[in-house]
């Protein structure tokens, strides 16, 4: 004996499952799903031109792309560095203009 196929599977589940509306519902609008794509694989015809075959691995472009991202990476890591060096001056900057304005306001009272 053959197996049966999906869509008479289907049709079994359906059949079995009568106490559960909502059950058979959905088992219902599967089945009737089934039978539309195994209509529509029957009835679309193979492909009638030829597709040109597909590129191989192209290893000149990965390369390119990887030295592009190396070279990105450095270049945030030293925009990164140049920044904090500049909030260290500023802040020290800021703390000695701090310190001789209090010590003026001493010196003035």
């Amino acid at each position: 004996m053959t197996e049966p196929n999906p869509v008479e599977k289907a049709e079994a589940a359906v059949r079995a499952a009568e106490t559960d509306t909502a059950a058979v519902q959905i088992a219902l609008a599967a089945v009737e799903l089934a039978k539309v794509a195994t209509a529509q694989q029957q009835a679309s015809p193979a492909c009638g031109h030829q597709h040109p075959p597909a590129k191989q691995f192209d290893t000149k472009k990965w390369v390119v792309i990887g030295g592009t991202a190396c070279v990105c990476s450095v270049a945030f890591a030293l925009a990164s560095i140049a920044i904090a060096i500049g909030a260290c001056c500023a802040t020290v900057c800021l703390l000695v203009v701090r310190s001789v304005w209090t010590d003026i306001q001493k010196k003035g009272k």
